[in-house]
């Protein structure tokens, strides 16, 4: 089923800012449209002056030209809230609406995302904007989304949040003496007495100035986090409530940033019709690490399908170095998201500012103002093949037999606790178990807590710091089937409240593992360990270096598969696994070397008949959509150099769709280039 059956397609456009430009320009764009093939424009994004010039007064007659001028041209629309940034007039009457930052200072008028979450005003005034633009285009023909603000996020810690914070504590906890106790306050002499003498944790607080993620008292500033991520919610909530009275058939959205650490995007995901987010890869990141964050957002809502929102066509200006995307990479990266479940390719901007901080950012069209550039002449082409693929692709899904445990919470409470390496970054220990089986063509989900883990065969979860109640037991549940379980070092320290378990870690998760940990090591930068094998398995043998946290173990029934190599731990178990019900629980202790970790995954997987969509090559990317019994394989090359993909016999001779050709044996793709091979209906 498409986002709204009235554009049945793979959608493409994205921003589009024409209030920022004199009306004769508007022909010239809608020209440039259809030559390069768009049929979508985020209109309205940031206009709330515009259409709101003082308390009183709304004006809604240049939208309605942008708006007509679009229809007539057949462009649809996704229609921002422009809620992302308030008016001047509104900072200057009502100062309640203006942030106050981590450090204590109150902002005033200026940037975007500048507004309290629990600022009354903003709240009011966000809400009736949004009510009164729904009652308007309620009946508008082109109407396709709502785009609810953009990119929320960012945390208040003035005295309106203060007081929030506080109605949050009490529905939480019920009395002080649950939260006392929740949060450890004895601690340092910090009992309460008074809701009102709670504060919000930041510098001038319980914060660390050396470090805005660490704090004196983690389980404050833990619940800050949950609070801060609830107070953006319900001002999203509270715009798309006004906005169903009038279009209840309409989706609603707002665009996701991946893994932006301040939103539990799992928690938001169901008041999402749709999921969308705005990609936008360093140019010396590893391909894994966008493909990972697109598999995160296809996970949200269980698998369905997602939109990519914003990318940019050629260069992102806020990054350190700006520079081009080279030829065929930004359409590798667009497949690279409909490879991984996007049904829309969407740009952020489609024509390019000529003032203030965004004028450098790439854009469809060119300060040139033509269609005579590379950037535009390779998002035409790009429009002309996703208008090929028609609808093929809508609503295909991705199906994976082994998962990826991401919980929002976990990663806030392990990297506000100080202690046992400032290194300690929750995405990147996430990835380096992602890029194993990405790196070898094996399709894998990234899951919440909350999801079916009855759908895997192998559940990863690094690091899992924090257990929250019930996990343990549904982990349980989940090997004693039959599944495969794998956790890390650091795993199994803390409760929901950041309070760590007594009696020996890995707290609720030892029965499934088989193991007590009794101290962890921080390796410096540069300094290492081994892990060495005490017999094979699969391909791994020998040694293999390893670094960052080195937990001292014991087994506790669990056969001990791997011991450290040097320093006092030497002998001491480094990887276990233990037999529970009809499955397996392994613990890494360590974190090992790339080579182990591929052939460590991969023996995981052929133990459980998971096998590579493609033998694994280098620089190749391999993922698989599938829909009503066909199944849709995508090859994308992210090598500088031409490279061969030998295809199977089962292969032999299946349609390319991008192109329309038949391939037979083999397919040579260019640098940067995508191949989308139509396999046999089964």
């Amino acid at each position: 089923m498409a986002i709204n059956n009235k554009l049945n397609k793979i959608w493409y456009g994205g921003d589009y800012n024409p209030e920022q430009w004199d009306r004769e320009i508007w022909d010239e764009d809608v020209r440039l449209f259809q030559l390069a093939g768009i049929n979508v424009a985020t209109v309205n994004v940031f206009s709330w002056p515009l259409l709101q010039p003082s308390e009183d007064e709304y004006d809604f007659r240049q939208l309605d030209d942008i708006l007509d001028n679009l229809h007539k041209n057949n462009v649809h629309v996704c229609l921002g809230t422009s809620t992302a940034a308030h008016p001047a007039w509104m900072a200057a009457r009502y100062p309640d609406i203006l942030r106050v930052d981590w450090e204590g200072r109150k902002r005033t008028y200026g940037g975007r995302h500048n507004s309290c979450p629990n600022s009354p005003t903003y709240r009011k005034y966000a809400a009736k904007l949004a009510g009164k633009l729904a009652e308007r285009y309620r009946n508008y023909p082109g109407l396709l989304l709502w785009h609810v603000n953009n990119e929320l996020g960012g945390y208040c810690y003035c005295d309106n949040c203060a007081k929030a914070f506080r109605v949050w504590l009490k529905r939480r906890y019920g009395t002080l003496e649950q939260l006392n106790k929740a949060w450890y306050t004895a601690f340092w002499g910090h009992t309460f007495y008074d809701w009102n003498e709670i504060v919000p944790p930041n510098l001038l607080s319980e914060g660390v100035h050396w470090n805005y993620q660490r704090s004196n008292q983690n389980s404050i500033s833990l619940d800050y986090f949950r609070f801060g991520s609830d107070s953006i919610l319900e001002c999203y909530l509270i715009e798309a409530e006004a906005i169903r009275k009038h279009t209840p058939d309409i989706p609603i959205t707002t665009n996701f940033m991946g893994t932006y650490k301040e939103m539990n995007y799992f928690q938001w995901a169901p008041h999402l019709d749709i999921i969308s987010w705005d990609s936008y890869p360093a140019p010396n990141q590893p391909p894994s690490f966008n493909a990972m964050t697109h598999d995160l957002m296809r996970g949200l809502k269980n698998g369905r399908p997602f939109m990519l929102m914003e990318q940019t066509p050629s260069v992102a200006n806020w990054q350190p170095y700006c520079k081009l995307k080279r030829p065929g990479e930004m359409k590798k990266w667009s497949y690279q998201a409909v490879a991984h479940g996007a049904d829309t390719v969407m740009f952020f901007q489609l024509r390019k500012s000529a003032g203030s901080c965004e004028k450098m950012h790439g854009a469809v069209i060119e300060h040139a103002g033509h269609e005579h550039t590379r950037v535009f002449r390779e998002c035409a082409e790009l429009g002309a093949e996703l208008n090929r693929l028609g609808n093929t692709l809508i609503d295909s899904r991705i199906h994976a037999k082994a998962g990826i445990l991401y919980d929002w919470e976990n990663r806030w409470a392990a990297e506000l606790s100080s202690g046992p390496s400032n290194d300690l970054d929750y995405v990147n220990e996430v990835h380096k178990y992602y890029s194993a089986f990405y790196e070898q063509s094996i399709p894998v989900d990234m899951v919440g807590i909350e999801s079916d883990f009855g759908r895997y065969d192998i559940l990863i979860a690094p690091l899992l710091y924090m257990v929250k109640p019930g996990l343990a037991e549904k982990l349980e549940a989940f090997v004693s089937r039959g599944g495969t379980f794998v956790t890390t070092y650091f795993s199994g320290i803390v409760n929901e409240t950041d309070l760590c378990y007594t009696g020996g870690f890995p707290g609720p998760l030892r029965n499934v593992l088989g193991i007590w940990t009794e101290e962890t090591d921080a390796l410096y930068p540069g300094e290492s360990n081994s892990l060495v094998l005490t017999r094979s398995y699969g391909e791994l043998k020998g040694a293999y270096t390893s670094d960052f946290l080195c937990d001292l173990i014991h087994s506790e029934g669990a056969e001990v598969m791997a011991v450290y190599g040097s320093d006092f731990y030497k002998g001491m178990p480094a990887l276990t696994v233990n037999r529970f019900g009809s499955g397996t629980a392994w613990y890494v202790a360590t974190s090992p070397e790339a080579s182990f970790m591929r052939g460590f995954i991969k023996q995981l997987c052929e133990d459980k008949g998971i096998t590579p969509l493609l033998p694994p090559q280098e620089g190749i990317e391999v993922t698989c959509r599938e829909k009503e019994g066909a199944a849709y394989l995508f090859i994308l090359n992210h090598n500088m150099e031409q490279r061969t993909i030998e295809l199977p016999p089962g292969l032999a001779a299946v349609k390319e769709l991008i192109s329309g050709i038949m391939v037979n044996n083999e397919l040579k793709l260019p640098p940067h280039g995508t191949a989308i091979l139509q396999l046999p209906v089964r």
